[in-house]
């Protein structure tokens, strides 16, 4: 019996870039087994047809992880790598690919990105870090040390905050000390990092590291909109690059591979343009969810997360421009609570000049909230133009199709 060549996924969403990675595995001729500990994707079996085998595993916890992938391989199973592109997932995943198959990549780099206080005791004093003051677990606000910080508003966030869930605007003290407590007693073991707010126009950059070179996949203008919390609801995908903001950008990224000595690893950074220079928002060990791979697609016509996997695999990446496109992609927020009864507008958003794609989210009977993270965003619309206006205007028409009708609560 030949062994089958496997990849382990350690966690996936149901749509966006992590689902991607399974296709591409699928594509790259491997057979796909996901770890899960999501009750309700064992229930949808049916809907992941990508993936060939799905084991229920509590994914935080390595060694029952790691008995799953004897018994796959007393199976036969010859895994091939061990891969995550989901949040505080990923760092285990190359943990366990460093016992497993060992291809050369950065597990511990992977694990102080996943820590914001990490990350920034990691970058401190670097021209593009900013200024900060981390409370540790257990610890109290200091007035002293916050008149070292810049002046309100101050930005609060959980030391593992992803995707906007745990970041927070304050105005002044006494929301900054009602922020940090409630912080604090929703996780008491996590750390609490407050730091300067930063104006200046945000970009989120894609990049692979491979032998610790840099190869950029993606520098995307980001537009956010500020509710309750910062949320990005529109990215545009610059198809040339200004030489100033490339080199810039680069500068930054060099930096900070060699600070977290990353060897081989896929990461994502965002950061402000100041009128003092770059600044770094945060990095992730992990190309963006959402439409992220199917934006760069259609920029540049390359798959991230396949060009990421052949990284995981041992082998080089490439990432081979075949077209190059400006896009832009409108997300959809809700500003009422209710439920969902029917959304309009689909197809005539589809057929809109420009449009490469139109996902919907949510299902007849769910509730939808004004967002409260990046994960209540609940529609999107991909346009490519010629130019980065023109791809945001297509976008940004198709979007005015879509209608979602809600039953107030």
């Amino acid at each position: 019996m030949g062994f089958l060549k496997t990849i382990i996924f350690i966690g996936t969403n149901k749509s966006g870039s992590s689902r991607e990675a399974i296709r591409a595995a699928v594509l790259l001729g491997y057979f796909t087994v996901l770890f899960t500990s999501n009750e309700k994707q064992i229930q949808q079996r049916k809907e992941y047809l990508d993936v060939h085998e799905m084991v229920y595993v509590d994914v935080t916890n390595l060694l029952e992880m790691k008995k799953e992938i004897l018994t796959l391989k007393s199976k036969g199973n010859e895994i091939m790598t061990i891969a995550s592109f989901v949040d505080s997932n990923v760092a285990r995943a190359l943990k366990l690919c460093e016992e497993f198959c060992p291809n050369g990549t950065s597990s511990n780099a992977a694990l102080i990105m996943e820590n914001k206080a990490g990350t920034r005791d990691k970058l401190k004093g670097l021209p593009y870090s900013p200024k900060y003051l981390t409370i540790d677990p257990g610890g109290k606000l200091d007035t002293k040390s916050i008149e070292e910080l810049p002046d309100f508003p101050l930005i609060v966030k959980t030391a593992s905050s992803t995707g906007s869930k745990d970041v927070i605007r304050a105005t002044n003290l006494q929301q900054l000390e009602r922020h940090v407590l409630k912080f604090q007693e929703r996780n008491p073991l996590e750390a609490v990092i407050i730091e300067e707010f930063i104006e200046g126009d945000q970009y989120l950059v894609e990049a692979i590291v491979h032998n610790k070179e840099i190869k950029i996949a993606g520098v995307i203008k980001q537009e956010i909109t500020f509710v309750k919390r910062f949320i990005i609801t529109g990215y545009g995908v610059l198809a040339v690059v200004p030489r100033q903001v490339n080199d810039g950008v680069k500068e930054v990224l060099k930096s900070i591979i060699g600070e977290l000595e990353i060897q081989n690893g896929a990461l994502h950074v965002e950061m402000r343009l100041t009128a003092n220079g770059w600044r770094l928002i945060e990095i992730n060990p992990r190309i963006s969810g959402g439409a992220m791979n199917n934006m760069l697609k259609a920029a540049f016509g390359y798959d991230l997360t396949e060009e990421t996997l052949k990284l995981y695999l041992g082998e080089r990446p490439s990432l081979v421009v075949t077209q190059r496109n400006f896009v832009f992609t409108q997300y959809v927020i809700v500003e009422q609570k209710g439920v969902l009864e029917k959304v309009t507008g689909k197809n005539r958003a589809r057929k809109s000049p420009g449009i490469v794609e139109v996902y919907i989210k949510p299902k007849k009977g769910t509730l939808l909230i004004p967002p409260l993270s990046m994960g209540h965003r609940y529609a999107y619309v991909i346009a490519q133009g010629r130019t980065l206006e023109e791809a945001k205007s297509f976008a940004k028409k198709a979007v005015e199709e879509i209608e979602f009708h809600v039953k107030e609560q």
